[in-house]
């Protein structure tokens, strides 16, 4: 599949089969994830894999919704402050690394014929307790992934995003009015 195919086809899934996800699929995603770039190698992850019922039902109180309920795996995606690269200005790039490997992840369960959804807006604290995670390591996303139930319609980003006239400033930034 060419990866413009494959990007298009990535979607957020909210609706999961009753079928566990085979622990070499797993693997596969996740090396997806350890190849990432970050900045001055640092990799400043860490991926914490949920598959067992008890685990489970903590990590879904950290995001009570009840499409969650049918993932039945969720990644905890963690970034390590302590071992992120810091630019000359103090900008910590733990986030930017993170995002990137939780990309190449979702990306690579697509491939896989898996789906994902990317969950931010969870309670943090809660999930930290939950893992009994160290000081400095952060939860960043929770990623569920399993097999689609539901699908998306792969032509939607005409529709969903902004043309490239919008985004786009060849040789330097100009100021565009917004238009939605």
């Amino acid at each position: 599949m060419a990866f413009i195919d494959l990007a298009k086809s990535r979607y957020s899934s909210r609706k999961y089969l009753d079928k566990p996800v085979d622990r070499e699929l797993l693997l596969q995603v996740l090396d997806a994830g350890r190849v990432a770039p970050s900045a001055k190698n640092s990799q400043p992850w860490h991926f914490v894999v949920i598959t067992q019922e008890e685990p489970l039902v903590k990590v879904r109180e950290c995001y009570d919704r009840e499409w969650l309920q049918t993932a039945k795996c969720i990644i905890v995606v963690c970034g390590d402050h302590r071992e992120a690269w810091r630019r000359a200005d103090g900008k910590i790039h733990t986030n930017i690394d993170v995002a990137i490997a939780i990309d190449h992840m979702t990306l690579a369960a697509t491939d896989l014929g898996l789906a994902t959804c990317w969950i931010c807006k969870f309670d943090v604290m809660k999930c930290v307790r939950a893992l009994g995670l160290p000081d400095g390591v952060e939860p960043i996303a929770l990623l569920p992934i399993g097999f689609p139930a539901d699908e998306a319609d792969v032509n939607r980003h005409e529709q969903l995003r902004k043309p490239l006239t919008e985004t786009v400033h060849w040789e330097k930034f100009y100021f565009k009015p917004f238009k939605r």
